[in-house]
């Protein structure tokens, strides 16, 4: 009774976190976000005290129950191994020791690591943000082609229920390491179950260590246990040993595979009171360094985040400069544009772990995994790009659902005041001076005026710039018809600030639905 409940929590649980990350047409309410809040390393980088308390007392409490219901990384290993056991029939676990090294070296690797400010490989290791990269870019592009397939076949019906969408790579880096994380946890789990949770996962190591003292535990009954081995065979945690009736309370997962599996009704889940450790089993100090040790700010301010990306994968060719016109001059951001909300790049490295959701749930799509931009620190995480969009002037929606405060939620009014980044114009690539033809198309696409045009030749105008009413929204940058390079762009801010924009300044401006 108590598997078929974890098992059917769990997969309640897995599937609306899941659709959560897919959902393009906003068919989940909101309230499905609180999923991504109550994961344990969004929540304790947000400092959600609630929910962090919550895990720390389930733990207490009942043991692994997040590894076992909460977390998706971990349901996704429970799916993989129940599948192995339908194409392997007779497949068993054995009882292994714990890689007691290994665990700790890790958690403390990603702890300091984390101290000093490179928090790249929290974000890897996590499990939340690792299974958030699995959906965005391997499971999404997939789901997308399943809509846009039922497009094709309603549309012949004359029923309009679907609509197409596009599909495209968000990033190559992010797509390899998420196939990566795919597969190496996938095979893990096909061989040997949880061997992820208890061997790399920094959270299940943390909660591993508390779970040892929960009251509520899977105990073996003396005089009913004839030490058959079954329980050992179906512990997908390696963690019975029924040779000598112990079991491993911190890689226990409470599963309940054991309990469901004993013929004679010889293991049962109930209060066990504490027993005391041997000195040889002591766990180490360090392992509240994660939750206890005071954060000093000034480790943590990494290298300047003023690596270039080239745009393109090749050089273009110059163009020949006649009637005494400038040569058009190649787009080359030097600074990236941070998500509104971010505050600062400091701020973006401390908190995201590169989960994903804000790229997913933009409306716009304008928000993509960066690679080297915000330094070796920041790989992966959000950064603003225009080539398919702006960002909507009244959106705020990547602040919403961001789950760690990496990206702090606005209000509409505080939006339309945060500069994520300044206007530059580049004269000698526009069509205005260019071709002597008129345009306007920035201007009319500007919600504060940044972009005005002003008498130019004649009857022509060209665009004139005004950086401390910009709020860097892109919208200028998207439009800009000029090729092949933009003469109008936006460059990002290490810092974001708010902006005062008089009322009369700001247009209505017609936002588009880009698509997917």
């Amino acid at each position: 009774m108590l598997k078929k409940i974890r098992v059917i929590l769990s997969l309640l649980l897995f599937s609306l976190i899941t659709l959560y990350f897919l959902d393009f047409r906003d068919f989940l309410p909101e309230s499905v976000g609180f999923l991504a809040e109550i994961q344990f390393i969004p929540a304790l980088l947000a400092v959600n005290i609630l929910v962090l308390i919550s895990l720390l007392f389930l733990t207490l409490l009942f043991g692994r129950v997040y590894c076992s219901s909460i977390c998706p990384m971990g349901i996704y290993q429970d799916i993989i191994a129940w599948l192995s056991k339908k194409f392997i029939r007779k497949k068993k676990y054995t009882y292994s020791k714990a890689k007691s090294i290994l665990r700790w070296s890790i958690l403390v690797a990603t702890v300091v690591t984390f101290i000093f400010g490179f928090t790249f490989l929290v974000g890897l290791l996590d499990p939340y943000g690792a299974y958030g990269r699995m959906v965005t870019h391997l499971f999404r592009p997939a789901y997308l082609a399943g809509n846009n397939l039922l497009e094709t076949i309603f549309t012949s019906f004359n029923n309009y229920l679907f609509y197409k969408v596009s599909i495209y790579s968000l990033s190559i880096f992010s797509s390899i390491t998420a196939l990566i994380t795919l597969g190496v946890i996938g095979y893990l789990a096909w061989r040997n179950g949880r061997t992820y949770c208890n061997t790399i996962c920094p959270v299940g190591t943390t909660l591993g260590l508390l779970s040892k003292y929960s009251l509520f535990k899977v105990g073996f009954l003396n005089d009913k246990c004839n030490m058959c081995g079954l329980c050992t065979m179906k512990c997908k945690a390696s963690c019975i040993d029924s040779k000598n009736k112990e079991i491993d309370y911190s890689r226990c997962i409470t599963c309940f595979n054991c309990i469901e599996s004993c013929n004679r009704n010889a293991m049962k889940y109930s209060f066990i009171r504490p027993k005391k450790t041997k000195a040889a089993s002591t766990i180490p100090a360090y392992t509240y360094l994660k939750e206890n040790l005071p954060v000093n700010e000034s480790k943590r301010r990494f290298l300047s985040a003023s690596l270039v990306m080239g745009l393109a994968a090749g050089k273009l060719f110059a163009q020949e400069v006649s009637n005494g016109l400038l040569p058009k001059r190649e787009l080359k951001r030097q600074v990236p544009i941070a998500p509104p909300g971010a505050a600062s790049f400091d701020h973006l490295r401390e908190k995201c772990i590169s989960c994903h959701l804000c790229v997913s749930k933009c409306p716009s799509h304008v928000i993509k995994p960066a690679f080297l931009e915000y330094g070796p620190g920041g790989i992966m995480q959000p950064k603003l790009y225009f080539d398919r969009g702006f960002c909507n002037y009244d959106c705020i929606i990547c602040g919403d659902v961001c789950p760690t405060g990496a990206i702090q939620p606005l209000t509409k009014e505080e939006k339309n005041h945060t500069q994520m980044g300044q206007v530059q114009f580049i004269i000698e690539n526009c069509i205005v001076y260019y071709d002597e033809t008129s345009c306007g198309a920035c201007s009319e696409h500007c919600p504060t005026q940044a972009v005005r045009m002003v008498p130019y030749k004649g009857v022509l105008t060209i665009p004139e710039t005004d950086t401390s009413i910009c709020v860097g929204c892109g919208g200028c940058e998207y439009v800009c018809p000029a090729i092949p390079f933009k003469a109008i762009y936006v460059e990002g801010l290490a810092i974001q600030n708010t902006v005062e924009i008089k009322k009369e300044k700001v247009e209505d401006v017609v936002i588009d639905d880009f698509g997917f």
